[in-house]
């Protein structure tokens, strides 16, 4: 699969068409459509599924490390949310450059601070779900390439902090497609 076939199939998912085109408006910094709502269209149209199955949220990365204050990117969040009011989908939208802030008291560990929306992407649990889409320029971003996405096989990403959230996350998708694989 290349970059091209990819954002191809990706856009049958019309709620990724609209936010592709919609999130423009945001005039965020390095702002990416990434992670379920892309690999998870994939699953779908792989095995004739609707685009949109099981898909529980569009998740959006952006970086502005100028202003960290929750205030900042609560502001960000709700002006996501308007943009997509009337879409029955969740829209959850992340500042990377804050994560280092509630990470620690979310998952009960520490993570270092990101340099930008592509080293949150890195970071996913599973190889080959580390994927985005920069909505400025609709370039795809791979750093693992597609054919774990592709083939369905779920393995730890080497970059993850936290390999031993990886078994429980891989279950969570197989039991939503259970065609997919997991190696260990």
């Amino acid at each position: 699969m290349t970059a091209t076939e990819f954002l191809k199939l990706i856009k049958k998912n019309d709620y990724n068409s609209i936010l592709l085109e919609r999130l423009k408006e945001l005039e965020l910094p390095q702002t990416y459509l990434v992670a379920g709502c892309l690999f998870q269209t994939v699953w779908n149209l792989n095995t004739d599924r609707p685009a949109t199955e099981n898909i529980k949220d569009y998740d959006v990365f952006y970086f502005n490390d100028t202003d960290l204050s929750y205030e900042a990117e609560d502001k960000e969040i709700k002006r996501a949310n308007e943009l997509v009011k009337d879409l029955p989908i969740e829209l959850e939208l992340r500042n990377q450059a804050r994560v280092h802030l509630w990470y620690e008291a979310h998952f009960k560990r520490t993570t270092p601070i990101l340099g930008s929306s592509c080293a949150g992407i890195d970071r996913y649990l599973i190889a080959g779900t580390c994927l985005g889409i920069k909505v400025s320029t609709q370039t795809v971003y791979a750093p693992n390439g597609f054919e774990d996405m592709n083939e369905g096989i779920l393995r730890p990403n080497r970059k993850n902090i936290a390999p031993d959230l990886f078994k429980a996350k891989a279950l969570s998708y197989k039991m939503r497609w259970p065609h997919l694989t997991i190696v260990e």
